[in-house]
């Protein structure tokens, strides 16, 4: 529940189909299931090498800027807002923003390792139950606040709209940078 890219991603496709935020966490689901089960074969480790966190993050912080300046052109642009962004798959965006983003990879890689690690040692049955209830808990929150986006876009109008898609795409940029940022100076540290 952690604001980041996926939930500006949900707000912002929101504002078109309340049914966004369900697909954005298939998509996330997609990332995130065989993640959970390869951290716990021990594929944790190579997330936290310098090198894996360099590529994604600089993969991920140029796909965030990209999808938050296409925003803000699009938004700024003399054609309507959902006309182009409207065709973007929300499923394709909870895959793609789940796969390059560094801090959920990396989130994986220590705290979600120990959760689904001491799921594991329950059990094969309480590893199923943590990784159904974890990906519902995803599931509700971006179905909730897609829902709440396309009825806050009906209720407050266009210039309202505007603005908070603006904030979206702004925080989308932010981490972008923020993304981009770390990643090199993890390059230099290495160099």
């Amino acid at each position: 529940m952690a604001p980041g890219p996926v939930t500006a991603a949900a707000i912002a496709i929101g504002t078109r189909s309340r049914h966004a935020g369900a697909l954005i966490a298939f998509g996330h689901g997609a990332v995130e299931l065989p993640l959970i089960i390869l951290i716990v074969f021990g594929a944790g480790r190579l997330l936290k090498l310098p090198a894996a966190q360099i590529v994604i993050g600089l993969a991920g912080g140029a796909f965030l800027l990209v999808m938050g300046i296409q925003m803000l052109s699009t938004l700024r642009s003399t054609e309507r807002f959902e006309a182009k962004f409207s065709g973007s798959a929300p499923l394709l965006t909870g895959v793609l923003l789940s796969a390059t983003n560094p801090y959920f990879l990396l989130w994986w890689a220590t705290i979600g390792l120990a959760l689904a690690t001491t799921a594991t040692n329950l059990g094969i049955w309480a590893f199923v139950l943590f990784a159904i209830v974890h990906w519902l808990c995803d599931f509700i929150w971006l179905s909730a606040l897609s829902w709440a986006s396309f009825k806050g876009s009906m209720l407050l109008g266009q210039r309202l709209q505007r603005i908070v898609l603006s904030i979206c795409a702004a925080a989308m940029i932010v981490f972008g940078l923020c993304f981009v940022y770390k990643a090199v100076m993890t390059l230099t540290q290495h160099l």
